[in-house]
C-alpha cells in the first residue's frame, strides 16, 4: 500500500540528501526487462540492524523463482511465493554488514539489481551524532515494559525479549501461559478471538520500542488483519533520557481488538524528546524492525495526539510512505512554529500582572479581556491554579497562556531547568537542557557563545495592534506595553528558575513569569527584544521540523472542542496545518477536520470510528488507486462536527465555512469559535508560518495605515521609534527565516 517504488537510480541519488527533505518513497526498485527487486521494510538507503524484507517481481513470461545473491553469496532459499503480488517472491535478507551491500536477483536471462545501505540497530543513520549526555531508563520506567537492567552497552541497550499478555476483565494485562488452562477472567475481542498478544520489547535508536500483535494461537500473526497502527505519542521533552512506557498507546487496546498490529518506540514520543529529524529517524527502524520479522502490511496509519499528531504531519511530509493514512488528534502544524507565540505568553502575562498590582481596576483584571493581548482563549470563570501565588489578581478566571502553556518556556528556553528521572544534580548541572541544544545537529551552536542557536525572535513585533486599531487599548497602553514586553535573555545569562518550577524554591521565591530570564527595560524604558538565529531558522525549515504543508496521503484531523477549558490545544490548530497545505497544494481534499464537543465534559471518544473510516478509505485507494486520494474518500471522510454523546451535527465541505474563506460561517464554525494568538493580533499571518518578520520603518508603517484611525502625535513617533530602533514587522513580506 502506498507510493513504495522508486528506481534505484533515485534512491542512490537521494541517499546523498537530509532524510527529512527526501522525496523518496520507502521501498526502491531497479527495473530491467520486467524483472522488479523491492525494498519492502523501508527505504534501501536506510535499513538498519542488519535485516531487510525484499520482494522480487518476475515478469509473468518466466518461472516463478529467481536467484538471488547478496555481496555474491546466493541467498535464494530465503524467498517464498508473495501472497500480495502478482507473481513475485519475498523474502528476508539478514546478517548484512554495515554499509553497502549488493542485492542482484536473476531470472531467466534477465538480472535486476540494487544497492542496501545497512546502519547499526543504535543509530544513527541520518539525524547526526548521537546525544551526549544520553540517560537510560530507571529500573521503574523499565518495569512498565516488563523489563529490567542490566543494559548491554552505553547505548542501553537492552536484549529483546517477546512475551505473551492477556487482557483481563478489569483491563489489566497478565502473562500467558498457553499451556495452562484459559484463565477465567480473559477477554475477546472484537474479532471473536480471546484477547491474546505477543508483546515485542528491545531498544532501536537507543529508545525502547514495542511491537504488539493479536497471538492466540502462539504463532505471532495468528490473528493479524494485517493493518499496522503506529502510535506516536505526546508531550514535550528536551531530551537526554530514553523514556518511559505509555500503556494505552503501546498497547491500544481497541486497535488490537479490531485485529491491528502496534508499533510504538519512546524515541517517538514527544515528552521523551522533540528532536524530530531523530523522530523520524526512529520510526522508520521500528518500521522496518516490524514489517522485516512480521510482514509487509497492507497499510501503516499513524495515530497519537498532540506531539504525536505533529509527528504525523512532520513525518508524512518528511518521510513519504512512512504512513499510509494519518489520524492526528489535538494536533499542531509542528512544534517549532508553535514556541513562537507561546514565548509570548510569559512576556504579556508579566505586564498585564504588573498593571493589575499597580492598579487593582485594571481592564487586566478581567481575565476575558487578555484575549486582546494574546490573541488565545481566556475565561472569567476557569480556576487559576496560580493565583495563590499572585493574590493581588483577586478576580476569577484564568487564559490559555496561564492555564495551558505556563512552565513550558523555562522547559524549552532555559538550559539550566530541565532534568531527567534518576540522574545526579551534578549531572543535571552538566546538561544544557533547552529545545535547541536537544536538536543541536539541526540548529548547530552560536561560535561566540557555544550554546545550541535559537529560532526565538521578536523584534519589530507590536503586541496588541489589532486591539489597538479596534480601540480596544488605548495608545499610551500600546506604547506602554511594547516598551515593557521586552524578550527572553540569551541562554549564557540564564538562571534557575524560582517557585513554582524548582519546588526548592518554593514558597518564597516566586516567579511565575520566570521574570528573572526576561530582557529588563533599559534608562529609557525600553526592554531589550530577543533576536533569534536567522541560521538556525532556514536550518529547521530545511531539516524539516517546520510542517509546510507537503502531504498527500489521507488525513483525519480530530479532537476535542477545549477552547473553553483553556487547553493547550486550542481548534485554530487544524485550520492553521490546512492553511499550510493550501499554501502549497492550492487543495486540502486529503484532510478532513473533525470536532467533537467538550463542554461539559470530553465523554465521547471519536477515534474508533475515525480508524474504521481511514480502513475504508485506504482499502479503497489500494483497490483502485486511479481514483487517488480525493476520489477515494467515503462519504463519512468529510468536514464534521459532533455532539457531546459523539452525533454526528453537521458532515459536509460547507462546515468550517468562514475560518479560511470570507463566506458566511458554516455550521461548524458556528458551534465552535476559534481564537487567535499573539501574533496573529499583532498582525502576523493566520498560519503563524513566521518566524522572523520582515521590518518597515516607522514611518512607512504609519504612511501605510497600520495603526489605523490612530495618527501618532510627534511624541508618540518618537516613542514607537524608541520602542521599534530598527523598525516595526511588515507581514506582507515573507518570513525572513525561511530559505531564499
Amino acid at each position: 500500500m502506498g507510493r513504495r517504488r522508486v528506481t534505484v537510480i533515485a534512491a542512490l541519488a537521494l541517499a546523498g540528501l537530509a532524510a527529512t527533505t527526501a522525496t523518496a518513497d520507502t521501498a526502491s526498485e531497479s527495473r530491467h526487462g520486467g524483472l522488479r527487486l523491492e525494498v519492502l521494510s523501508g527505504p534501501a538507503q536506510y535499513v538498519s540492524g542488519g535485516a531487510a524484507r525484499i520482494r522480487v517481481v518476475i515478469p509473468r513470461s518466466a518461472p516463478l523463482r529467481a536467484t538471488v545473491t547478496v555481496n555474491g553469496t546466493d541467498v535464494s532459499s530465503a524467498f517464498t511465493r508473495d501472497d500480495q503480488a502478482e507473481h513475485a517472491l519475498e523474502g528476508v535478507l539478514r546478517g548484512l554488514p554495515v554499509g553497502q551491500s549488493r542485492v542482484q536477483a536473476r531470472v531467466s536471462g534477465r538480472r535486476a539489481e540494487l544497492t542496501l545501505v545497512n546502519h547499526p540497530v543504535s543509530g544513527p543513520m541520518f539525524a547526526g551524532p548521537k546525544q551526549p549526555d544520553f540517560f537510560c531508563s530507571t529500573p521503574e520506567h523499565l518495569a512498565g515494559f516488563d523489563l529490567a537492567p542490566p543494559f548491554l552497552d552505553a547505548d542501553c541497550a537492552l536484549a529483546t525479549q517477546t512475551g505473551h499478555y492477556y487482557l483481563t476483565a478489569g483491563g489489566a494485562w497478565k502473562p500467558y501461559d498457553r499451556t495452562a488452562p484459559r484463565p477465567p477472567d480473559m477477554t475477546r475481542t472484537n474479532t471473536g478471538v480471546d484477547f491474546v498478544i505477543r508483546w515485542e520489547r528491545g531498544t532501536i535508536n537507543r529508545f525502547i520500542y514495542t511491537i504488539a500483535v493479536l497471538d492466540p494461537a502462539g504463532t505471532g500473526t495468528s490473528a493479524w488483519n494485517r493493518k499496522l497502527i503506529y502510535y506516536f505519542g505526546g508531550g514535550v521533552g528536551v531530551g537526554h533520557y530514553q523514556g518511559s512506557n505509555n500503556r494505552g498507546e503501546s498497547r491500544y487496546i481497541h486497535g488490537l481488538s479490531e485485529g491491528y498490529a502496534i508499533a510504538w518506540s519512546t524515541g517517538t514520543k514527544t515528552s521523551t524528546h522533540y528532536n524530530l529529524v531523530l523522530g523520524g529517524e526512529t520510526a522508520l527502524m521500528v518500521k522496518s524492525r516490524f514489517v522485516t520479522e512480521y510482514g509487509d502490511p497492507l497499510y501503516t496509519v499513524g495515530l497519537g495526539g498532540s506531539g504525536g499528531g505533529i509527528q504525523q504531519y512532520v513525518y508524512a511530509q518528511n518521510h513519504p510512505g512512512l504512513l499510509d493514512g494519518a489520524i492526528p488528534q489535538y494536533s499542531y502544524p509542528d512544534m517549532v512554529t508553535q514556541t513562537i507565540h507561546v514565548g509570548d505568553c510569559e512576556l504579556l502575562e508579566r505586564w498585564m500582572d504588573g498593571q493589575v498590582r499597580a492598579d487593582p481596576a485594571s481592564k487586566w483584571a478581567t481575565w476575558s479581556n487578555r484575549s486582546l493581548l494574546e490573541g488565545l482563549a481566556a475565561s472569567d470563570t476557569v480556576t487559576n491554579q496560580y493565583q495563590p501565588l499572585t493574590p493581588w489578581l483577586r478576580a476569577p478566571g484564568s487564559s490559555e497562556c496561564v492555564n495551558g502553556w505556563r512552565g513550558l518556556s523555562p522547559l524549552a528556553l532555559n538550559p539550566k531547568f530541565g532534568t531527567a528521572p534518576g540522574i545526579t544534580p551534578e549531572q543535571q548541572a552538566a546538561v544544557e537542557w533547552t529545545h535547541w541544544n536537544d536538536a543541536v545537529n539541526v540548529y548547530g551552536r552560536d561560535p561566540h557563545t557555544g550554546y545550541a542557536r535559537s529560532t526565538w525572535d521578536n523584534v519589530g513585533v507590536q503586541y496588541g495592534l489589532k486591539a489597538l486599531r479596534d480601540n480596544k487599548i488605548s495608545p499610551a497602553e500600546f506604547l506602554s506595553l511594547n516598551a515593557a514586553a521586552g524578550g527572553w535573555k540569551p541562554p549564557q545569562d540564564n538562571v534557575q528558575e524560582g517557585c513554582p518550577f524548582l519546588a526548592t524554591a518554593c514558597p518564597a521565591d516566586i516567579d511565575v513569569w520566570s521574570a528573572r530570564n526576561q530582557t529588563a527595560p533599559g534608562p529609557d524604558g525600553v526592554a531589550p527584544r530577543t533576536e533569534g538565529s536567522v541560521e538556525a531558522m532556514r536550518a529547521a525549515y530545511r531539516a524539516g521540523l517546520v510542517f509546510d504543508g507537503r502531504i498527500g496521503i489521507p488525513v483525519i484531523d480530530w479532537r476535542h472542542y477545549l477552547d473553553a477549558e483553556l487547553d493547550m490545544h486550542n481548534a485554530r490548530q487544524s485550520f492553521a496545518t490546512r492553511q499550510r497545505i493550501l499554501d502549497r497544494h492550492h487543495r486540502a481534499d486529503n484532510q478532513v477536520v473533525w470536532f467533537t464537543d467538550a463542554r461539559p465534559a470530553r465523554a465521547f471518544d471519536q477515534t474508533p470510528m475515525a480508524l474504521t473510516v481511514m480502513d475504508t478509505w485506504l482499502t479503497t485507494l489500494r483497490a483502485r488507486p486511479w481514483l487517488g486520494v480525493a476520489g477515494a474518500k467515503p462519504a463519512e471522510a468529510a468536514d464534521s462536527c459532533f455532539a457531546t454523546d459523539g452525533t454526528l451535527q453537521h458532515r459536509g465541505a460547507d462546515a468550517w465555512r468562514g475560518i479560511l474563506d470570507s463566506g458566511p460561517a458554516g455550521p461548524c464554525t458556528q458551534r465552535f469559535p476559534l481564537y487567535g494568538t499573539s501574533r496573529t493580533v499583532a498582525g502576523g499571518p493566520f498560519d503563524e508560518q513566521h518566524y522572523k518578520c520582515a521590518l518597515q520603518p516607522v514611518e512607512w508603517a504609519i504612511a501605510r495605515g497600520v495603526y489605523g484611525p490612530w495618527q501618532p502625535s510627534s511624541a508618540e513617533r518618537a516613542r514607537l521609534k524608541q520602542i521599534f530602533p530598527t523598525g516595526v514587522c511588515d507581514y506582507t513580506r515573507p518570513d525572513v527565516g525561511r530559505p531564499r
